[in-house]
């Protein structure tokens, strides 16, 4: 009997230490047991030094145009070139005075055909499109009574002979029949384009009220900016003829934009003109990736207007890559 209690006695402890051995070999608790108890020395690990943080380089500053040097005086009211690439001011004189600004107001009607309407659209030619040219002395596109025309084709009419009677067929039936409602979307899209010194009563820019139509050659250089980076207005402003095909005739339109097929790397964009807005231009032109955006408002005449766009460009083109300022 005694001998039997030893046989499950011995059991027992064998049976406890096949449980205990893994426990005691690979927990922390029996690293701990069997260090306590003097069983195993764990030796201390040597601490892997972390390797020292590499600071942050300061980035290079990006090259840009920089305005250095006397630009090419100018004889319009106000005068702007804008670094298109970067948004920057090359120069300016009297950038912020509002002013009429004639038919570089279709720089705005433009957009809103091309961002608000579908393109093949008829466009019907009414009355009182042919009465603004008539009765105004507005810039044609050659229209009539009756014409109906695609948007597209309109869109060309708009910009190259600067047309009125385009302008205000466009306006009429985009308007739904009132010009205001288009108007209003010009006004809207300015807001919305932070033009907080533009204001639109019609879309051709033919008016004397420069309490209620007027811009600053700051805010069309912006507006242009944001239009050139619209291909189809890029491609319609740099088009020096356009035929389009009315009922029973063509019609051919010429960029009134002399600069067109005359300038090297010019790429638009609209012409201006009246008796109190004198002559305007803005215009763009891209020569070894840069891109400059300028504005001439109320020139004394056409020739000066070209001449001093060309002399600005110019001087633009030629100012020297400097880093920018961080």
């Amino acid at each position: 009997m005694r001998r039997r209690m030893l046989i499950i006695v011995l059991l027992c402890i064998a049976l406890c230490l096949l449980i205990l051995a893994p426990i005691i070999a690979f927990t922390p608790l029996g690293t701990t047991v069997l260090t306590s108890t003097g069983i195993v020395t764990v030796p201390t690990p040597t601490p892997t030094p972390l390797p020292l943080a590499s600071p942050t380089p300061i980035p290079t500053p990006r090259p840009v145009l920089t305005a250095r040097g006397t630009p090419p005086p100018i004889t319009a009211t106000a005068s702007l070139l804008l670094d298109a690439d970067t948004g920057n001011v090359l120069y300016q004189h009297q950038g912020v005075k509002p002013l009429l600004m004639a038919s570089t107001t279709k720089i705005m009607t433009a957009l809103i055909i091309i961002q608000t309407a579908n393109l093949d659209q008829p466009i019907h030619v009414h009355q009182d499109a042919i009465d603004r040219v008539v009765l105004d002395d507005g810039s044609s596109a050659g229209l009539v009574v009756g014409d109906v025309l695609p948007l597209r084709d309109m869109l060309y009419a708009l910009m190259l002979p600067s047309g009125n009677d385009a302008a205000y067929a466009i306006a009429d039936e985009l308007g739904g029949g009132d010009r205001a409602v288009f108007v209003a979307r010009m006004n809207l899209f300015a807001r919305r384009l932070h033009l907080f010194q533009t204001h639109f009563n019609s879309p051709d820019g033919l008016t004397a009220d420069s309490t209620t139509h007027y811009t600053t050659a700051y805010d069309l250089a912006l507006l242009s900016r944001y239009a050139m980076n619209i291909p189809l207005f890029a491609q319609v402003v740099k088009t020096e003829t356009y035929t389009a095909h009315a009922p029973n005739r063509d019609l051919v339109w010429t960029n009134t934009n002399k600069l067109i097929g005359t300038y090297k790397g010019i790429s638009g964009i609209k012409t201006g003109h009246t008796f109190g807005a004198g002559y305007c231009l803005v215009f763009s032109a891209t020569r070894e990736q840069h891109h400059l955006i300028g504005v001439i408002l109320n020139s004394p005449d056409e020739i000066q207007r070209n001449t001093d766009a060309a002399a600005l460009l110019d001087w633009g083109f030629q100012l020297p890559m400097l880093p920018s300022k961080v």
